[in-house]
């Protein structure tokens, strides 16, 4: 573990230089650059505001905030894990050249994703202030979630990773899967409407619930998660992450025969 630790130190700069990269080349040639971060998901959140409170007519107060942090919050797990699904097939040429950690792809693929997440959340402020949401010190929760996340999708993105190595389906699969998620997760439902069996079924196997009701409750309610919630949202991060580690590791001496 301390070796993998002093490791991990030694190649940091180059996983700063891959995040750097990463986000350069998603605004390169953007005429707003960064602002897409915030334009981009407060345009989807206002067509699906309009859909969606108009066809179905939920009962939500400040509806268009429970949409974007739904939204906001897939979003970056949907990104992170599809970009870390390609970090070791797309950085082939590269590894034969030269020895690199694998994981350290892995791990820049879902970082910057969460660096495009933390510019993102400039569009959830300007919904915050014009629904006249009030801060609360419970908000100082929120980076914590955002934590949980983090873990969970780096685990999940090893999985992933180390999958498609040796399977290119999974792409296919995991679209499929992704979008399975999205409507079992109540981002602009609530989950009241579903019946009582699914509604247990999402609150024990959907982690991102977890992730998702924290956030809601802290901006929403103004009141601090329940603690059951929280653990939980650790529980799975951490193993997800602990299985996505040994699986990697395992099978990372075998990338080099398949990418």
């Amino acid at each position: 573990m301390i070796d993998r630790i002093n490791t991990f130190k030694q190649y940091k700069p180059l996983l700063e230089q891959l995040v750097l990269k990463d986000i350069k080349l998603k605004y390169r040639r953007s005429f707003l650059g960064y602002l897409w971060s915030i334009l981009n998901p407060l345009m989807i959140m206002v067509i699906m505001v309009i859909v969606f409170s108009n066809m179905f007519r939920f009962d939500i107060i400040n509806y268009p905030v429970y949409l974007i942090i739904g939204q906001t919050l897939f979003g970056f797990v949907s990104e992170s894990t599809n970009q870390a699904m390609w970090s070791i097939t797309g950085n082939a040429a590269l590894m034969k050249k030269t020895y690199v950690p694998k994981y350290i792809f892995t791990l820049s693929k879902v970082t910057s994703s969460f660096v495009n997440t933390v510019f993102s959340l400039g569009a959830m402020i300007i919904v915050f202030v014009i629904c006249k949401i009030k801060p609360n010190t419970n908000m100082l929760f929120i980076p914590v979630i955002l934590f949980q996340m983090y873990i969970f999708c780096t685990g999940l993105g090893m999985i992933l990773a180390q999958g498609t190595v040796f399977f290119r389906d999974i792409q296919y699969i995991y679209s499929a899967v992704l979008t399975a998620w999205m409507y079992l997760t109540p981002i602009f439902y609530p989950i009241q409407q579903l019946p009582l069996s699914l509604q247990k079924i999402i609150k024990h196997f959907n982690p991102l619930y977890s992730y998702i009701t924290q956030f809601r409750i802290i901006v929403l309610e103004g009141a601090f998660p329940d603690p059951r919630l929280i653990l939980y949202g650790f529980a799975v991060a951490f193993a997800v992450l602990i299985v996505g580690t040994i699986v990697f590791f395992k099978n990372q001496d075998k990338f080099i025969l398949y990418i």
